[in-house]
């Protein structure tokens, strides 16, 4: 699925997000009380809020209520309603518990008086202990090898529906380059799988918590749509209504957003108009990163 990210400021006003700068900048929160925030939204091109953006969102209001000595390890929301995309959003932190090894918060996201989304953060000291990880995919092409997918985008235009289209030449604050090419608009069975290959654009600062948050943001990318695969002969992307239902997400270990890492992406299962998505992150010397899992609504749009 391509989507291009940009800002809406107004009615009639957008504003590029070119860059992990922007990003970082547009997706900061604004502290109201001790444990209250608030941010505001920009548009992915869908009529409801990215759920990329309460990811990071949550994640980062989570952090400023932790000592910096803790690390986010692992990271599970639920959303609850779609997010008005012309409204900010308050984000009330609950602190469940400050251990001795481990810190855990709750975070509820809120619009018009009801919560949109729900989660919980939990936090670690860094810590020596046993280490082992699954193997990379073996025979991935180097992402300077591959295209960014803006200019295969760019290829299928005509193809694309007319709504989508103006976002083609909007840069987005993720490069994304994907090893195997789908072209969503054919009636072609295909596994449910895809590798791709993510870096944000910029250099970042060192603070692992912002490295987090882009990844979090990043992770909402081409999870659900892995799951059409296998089902493109019976039905095609613009005849379906998707939405992230649930997501999850743990760091294993350090890394960098602004250095390439590997999406590895499969989807177990799909029945009840649910689709059921995991991913990896690999960095290309082959370390497990962090790993995600998410399930979403799959289902035909309602004739009108």
């Amino acid at each position: 699925m391509i989507t291009f990210v940009i800002f809406l400021l107004n009615k009639n006003e957008y504003l590029i997000m070119e860059n992990v700068k922007a990003l970082l900048e547009q997706t900061a929160l604004e502290q109201i009380e001790n444990n209250i925030f608030r941010g505001q939204s920009h548009d992915v091109g869908s009529p409801h809020i990215f759920g990329g953006q309460i990811l990071a969102q949550a994640l980062h209001a989570a952090s400023h209520t932790v000592p910096t000595d803790r690390i986010a390890h692992s990271f599970h929301g639920y959303f609850i309603l779609p997010g008005d995309l012309t409204k900010p959003v308050v984000f009330e932190v609950e602190r469940i518990r400050d251990g001795g090894s481990f810190t855990t918060r709750r975070i509820v996201a809120i619009q018009n008086g009801k919560a949109i989304f729900n989660s919980s953060a939990s936090f670690q000291l860094r810590q020596e202990g046993l280490s082992h990880q699954m193997e990379m995919p073996k025979d991935v092409p180097a992402p300077d090898t591959l295209v960014d997918d803006r200019i295969i985008g760019e290829q299928y235009k005509e193809f694309i529906p007319k709504s989508l289209r103006k976002f083609l030449e909007i840069p987005r604050p993720i490069e994304f380059r994907p090893v195997e090419i789908f072209d969503y608009f054919k009636p072609e069975s295909l596994p449910p799988f895809r590798n791709v290959w993510i870096r944000a654009r910029g250099k970042m600062n060192d603070d692992i918590r912002d490295h987090q948050k882009v990844l979090a943001y990043a992770s909402d990318y081409n999870l659900l749509s892995t799951s059409i695969l296998p089902h493109q002969h019976e039905v095609n992307m613009p005849q379906l209504q998707m939405a992230s239902l649930d997501h999850a997400m743990w760091f294993h270990r350090e890394f960098r957003a602004d250095e390439w890492l590997l999406y590895a992406i499969d989807s177990p299962s799909s029945s009840n108009a649910r689709g059921f998505t995991r991913g990896n992150f690999f960095t290309p010397e082959g370390d497990l990163v962090a790993s995600v899992v998410q399930e979403g609504m799959i289902r035909k749009r309602r004739k009108k």
